[in-house]
């Protein structure tokens, strides 16, 4: 058997095992805290709290533990609603404290380069973490990204609330699980913080969505804790998501570009006061195609006033989205070829550059490089999904419907190489590795349809093509021998 073949081999043999588990313990968990909370299951009346509605300009995502079961708004044309995304994740309950003030030993695998040094194309993809905290699994999905697909990096999100509800009480222990195993394999690891606590919120502001702290200070003292005590183990920090909606970035003084780079300035500060080396990449932007000032403000518009602000100035790299639709990452938004037979009709009928890998990406480097700034940009989550065996995909989402399996591995390789090739490019983070499993595969989760490990175990084509295209320019770049042929 050739190592590769047994690396996957031994992937799905662990996957298998690790979901079987999880099945077991999420129907064990659920069925307690149903017994326990559902005034049904002692034959009362059930009282639903009314819904929260999103304001316009928004769409529900998946939320930190499971998928909201709530159809989203139907996607209009991009002048009247932000086209829907997929950056919230599913995140473990966190177990007891562990041990929380010694630091995580010192890793064992030291790059060739600092991270802030090593300039080149980097692709990296999104893991989510196992549910169970089990050791074993985890190295084996960071064993299956360094070893067979022979990626550099992998994406962690880092909900700030979950692991310090408390001020001063920080949960260790799901970054305690990954950030270690990462550096097992010499997995280099982005964090991307989010989600402010409400011990840290704005007095006043409305709870129900996520927000900024009333002090950026406290951001950044959480972000400093991380890599005080994991040294060498964090190598970027995405600082905030989607600050250009409203849903990300609920304050008392509403969508603000000047205060998210004064976060971004703390944070930035702090970060390189303890690993100078450490990238700092600012928050990636929605492309929203909305321009309201409440809901969202248009990410090219956003984008200036971040600039103007003086985001250059306290950013390694500019942080950069784009999931794609049903269209391809070559064509820009204003040549989109018409597909009649597309179930998702946006691009087609409604011209705008956030329905485009193209226009969105070479639109924030045209920006940027037109206010003098030589950063590249960091595209913290790159995609396209795809509803093929899947049983369907939710309202709001038709376009994984018209994207065949082919077509996201074709979709996904173009893109790789139109980056290396465009030159704007420093990091880019596929979405996603696994999250198919983690979420059982449910349809009604916005993710899914994005996993490169589909319905059965089975990897979609997509991790085929994302595996010869690295090997190739692997090979290029001199740093592999070329892989001899079975």
């Amino acid at each position: 058997m050739t190592p590769t073949r047994q690396v996957r081999s031994q992937l799905r043999g662990f996957v298998i095992a690790w979901t079987v588990l999880t099945l077991i313990v999420g129907t064990a968990t659920f069925a307690a805290i149903f017994y326990t909370y559902n005034p049904n299951a002692n034959g009362e009346q059930d009282t639903l709290s009314e819904d929260v509605a999103l304001p316009q300009g928004t769409t529900a995502v998946a939320e930190a533990q499971t998928p909201s079961t709530t159809p989203p708004p139907t996607v209009p044309p991009p002048t009247a609603t932000a086209p829907p995304t997929v950056e919230a994740q599913v995140l473990p309950t966190i177990p007891p404290n562990e041990p929380t003030d010694e630091p995580v030993e010192e890793p064992t695998m030291t790059p060739t380069l600092a991270p802030i040094e090593d300039r080149r194309f980097q692709v990296g993809i999104q893991v989510q973490e196992v549910p169970d905290f089990n050791q074993e699994f985890q190295d084996g999905w960071f064993n299956s990204v360094a070893n067979d697909l022979k990626l550099g990096w992998v994406k962690q999100q880092v909900r700030w609330q979950l692991l310090e509800p408390e001020k001063g009480n920080i949960n260790w222990a799901m970054l305690d699980l990954v950030l270690p195993s990462a550096n097992k394999f010499g997995l280099k690891v982005l964090i991307s913080v989010v989600t402010a606590p409400d011990w840290a919120r704005e007095p006043g502001v409305y709870l129900a969505q996520h927000g900024p702290p009333a002090n950026p200070q406290d951001y950044a003292d959480f972000v400093g804790a991380i890599l005080q005590r994991y040294p060498g183990m964090v190598h970027a920090v995405e600082v905030w998501n989607e600050q250009n909606i409203d849903r990300e970035w609920t304050s008392v003084e509403g969508l603000s570009a000047a205060n998210y780079v004064e976060l971004l300035r703390v944070t930035y500060e702090r970060v390189k006061s303890i690993d100078p080396n450490v990238i700092v990449v600012s928050g990636a932007l929605s492309p929203t195609g909305v321009n309201d000032g409440i809901g969202a403000i248009d990410d090219f518009i956003y984008m200036e006033q971040m600039i103007e602000a003086g985001l250059l100035n306290y950013a390694d790299c500019v942080g950069a989205h784009h999931n794609g639709y049903n269209v391809g990452p070559s064509v820009t938004w204003d040549a989109v070829p018409n597909d009649p037979t597309a179930i998702f009709r946006g691009p087609f009928d409604n011209p705008h550059h956030s329905w485009t890998f193209r226009s969105t990406l070479q639109g924030y480097a045209i920006r940027i490089a037109s206010a003098g700034g030589t950063q590249k940009l960091c595209v913290t989550e790159f995609g396209w999904p795809s509803a093929e065996g899947l049983d369907g995909v939710r309202e709001g989402f038709e376009f994984a419907r018209d994207n065949t399996l082919e077509e996201q591995a074709a979709f996904t390789v173009e893109a790789l190489n139109n980056m290396e090739e465009w030159d704007i490019v420093w990091l880019a983070f596929i979405w996603n590795f696994n999250y198919g499993p983690q979420a059982g595969w449910d349809v009604n989760n916005d993710n899914v349809a994005y996993s490169l490990v589909g319905p059965g175990f089975q990897f979609r084509p997509a991790y085929d093509a994302i595996r010869e295209w690295q090997q190739g320019y692997l090979e290029r770049l001199g740093l592999i021998e070329a892989e001899a042929s079975n």
